[in-house]
């Protein structure tokens, strides 16, 4: 078996070669595993990012309630009153054995420019990273004016749509969802979110919208540039540092945070390397939206995110590292993308400040210790050459893969040194494992019971000092063994 650590190529059985998954599956069958578990497992763990469903319609049609009831738990704020601000705006979901990710849009922004602009722009920012909509509609109201607005907006897109007749709580309101056929959209799903009817049969015709896998295939186009998502909390040089790396004022620099604009992705030459941008930072033309400022922040970060390879996130330097920090660069690691820390401002700092923010690094940021790290000025163009080697370290990490005879040789050496703690008179192992997939590496561990989530941690930390991975998050899901005993 090769023993170097490279890229692999993918097939049915995430990314293991042929030869690699015969001698993989022989060893879980030694163990008493099932073969349709082990496979459904690499499966499972072997798909890249998943796909995404905006879910999009004017306030007050219960779009919140919705995505509560889809991922399963009260997460999304229901309340719609202008100002009311979100800490995340995806979340993951899981139906029929498909998992996917639910952009919730909201509806409670009404700004000075009316309704329709407002809910035009948050579903400009969720279609933009989406697979497929979730249209929500009032059955009770019918089609408004709004809603005509949202359907051409939805055409314009050109992504698949689900029509939900939203409020139908009884068969009374089955002939009010019939009536949304109007909007040209295709069949009205009458969904009670608030009580749950309905939302089933619609689930199922949005796991028939969407494809298989997200619709771009990140890196697969040969000599295609990387996509570089430069994201981080409002005002904090995003604008400036696009303009300096692009060498001319692409975008306009304002004081003004929370504005809008026309999304246009940025083609950039950088350290002989063409890259595309995804600008979140441009301000093409300004929309007075004082409330909510925060949330659309919010919405246009994600939807960078799930369009990019790699995110760098940028950090103002003269401020302390805030929560809305930690925030967007949790949402780059739960989005499986390959992290660079750009720390702005750096040639502002006394060495008075540069001491404390050391330390609130180590204290705030140690989650993400393994990202590269670049300490740059967007006004002076300090160390902008250091960008490309940071994020070239970051897409190498993000598609690196482990052999599975060498991650199996350092998992036996690993729980030999240093075994899984004794609970309840027993002493789990980690019997073998595999990495399924890459872009970002995702580990499949086969273990004799259950395996603590400090102990996951303790392989992570090793799992790094011994392959690197550098600049990528690392998802390890781990499989105990059914209680029927080994297999003769």
């Amino acid at each position: 078996m090769d023993d170097q650590i490279g890229t692999g190529s993918g097939d049915e059985h995430g990314e293991l070669g042929g030869a690699e998954y015969a001698e993989f599956m022989e060893i879980a069958a030694q163990e008493g595993f099932d073969p349709e578990e082990v496979d459904g497992a690499l499966d499972e763990a072997g798909h890249g990012p998943l796909p995404v469903v905006a879910v999009v319609g004017r306030p007050n049609v219960g779009k919140s309630t919705l995505v509560n009831r889809i991922i399963g738990r009260r997460e999304a704020v229901v309340e719609d009153r202008p100002g009311v601000t979100r800490d995340r705006v995806t979340y993951e979901a899981e139906w029929s054995g498909r998992r996917f990710k639910v952009v919730d849009t909201g509806g409670w922004e009404q700004d000075v420019l009316g309704i329709d602009a407002s809910v035009a722009a948050q579903a400009e920012y969720a279609m933009d990273a989406a697979d497929a909509a979730i249209f929500v509609v009032d059955a009770t109201v019918g089609a408004t004016d709004t809603d005509g607005a949202v359907v051409r907006l939805l055409r314009k897109a050109g992504k698949p749509v689900v029509l939900c007749a939203n409020k139908v709580d009884g068969p009374s309101g089955e002939a009010d969802a019939a009536m949304l056929w109007s909007l040209g959209l295709g069949e009205p799903h009458p969904v009670s979110s608030l009580h749950g009817r309905g939302t089933g049969d619609m689930l199922d015709a949005v796991l028939e919208a969407l494809p298989d896998a997200p619709k771009e295939t990140f890196g697969g186009a040969v000599g295609g540039p990387r996509r570089i998502a430069l994201v981080g909390r409002p005002n904090v040089g995003k604008s400036s540092l696009l303009n300096k790396v692009a060498g001319q004022e692409r975008v306009v620099v304002s004081e003004l945070a929370g504005t809008t604009r026309d999304p246009v992705d940025e083609l950039i030459e950088l350290g002989g390397t063409t890259w595309k941008f995804i600008d979140t930072a441009g301000i093409r033309r300004r929309v007075h939206m004082q409330e909510g400022a925060d949330y659309y922040a919010s919405l246009r970060t994600a939807a960078a995110v799930e369009k990019a390879e790699v995110a760098i996130v940028l950090i103002d330097t003269s401020e302390s590292i805030s929560v809305q920090d930690q925030r967007i660069l949790t949402m780059a690691v739960d989005a499986g993308r390959a992290l660079v820390i750009a720390y702005n401002k750096w040639d502002t700092l006394d060495e008075e400040r540069r001491y404390y923010l050391e330390r609130e690094i180590d204290s705030e940021l140690g989650q993400v210790s393994w990202a590269p790290r670049v300490n740059v000025s967007a006004r002076t163009g300090r160390h902008m050459e250091k960008l490309v080697p940071a994020i070239e370290t970051a897409l190498a990490g993000w598609e690196t893969r482990v052999p599975t005879g060498r991650l199996n040789a350092f998992l036996g050496e690993l729980v030999a040194g240093h075994p899984h703690p004794i609970r309840g008179g027993k002493q789990p192992r980690i019997l073998f494992g595999t990495q399924a997939g890459t872009r970002p590496p995702r580990f499949v561990l086969f273990a004799s019971g259950f395996i603590e989530a400090g102990y996951r941690r303790f392989i992570e930390r090793r799992l790094r000092e011994e392959f690197g991975f550098e600049g990528t998050p690392i998802h390890i899901s781990v499989r105990v063994r059914e209680k029927r005993g080994r297999k003769k």
